[in-house]
């Protein structure tokens, strides 16, 4: 019996790796403004914010769209770099 593989963009990511990306992406304080939770906005901490995450389906649901979110822009923000980065058109010449 074969495998099926899961369409879930989200299926094998922990909301820790998840949540450390977003961080490492936005960092606190713009997370804190795309995601209006206050773990995000006093003394944020990982470990605080999985704590109330995986307690608060509404506030998770938000953290996984802007993840998503997030994906989904990453490659257009990394073509339109090497697009104008200074070795954009040196295979060209």
């Amino acid at each position: 019996m074969a495998t099926q593989q899961s369409n879930d963009p989200l299926h094998g990511v922990t909301l820790e790796a998840l949540l450390n990306a977003l961080v490492e992406h936005y960092g606190w304080a713009r997370l804190a403004q795309e995601v209006k939770i206050n773990c995000f906005k006093s003394d944020p901490s990982i470990k605080s914010s999985l704590k109330f995450l995986r307690r608060t389906p509404w506030a998770r649901k938000e953290v996984e769209t802007l993840y998503l979110d997030m994906l989904e822009e990453a490659p257009k923000y990394n073509e339109a770099i090497s697009a104008e980065g200074p070795w954009a058109n040196w295979h060209k010449k």
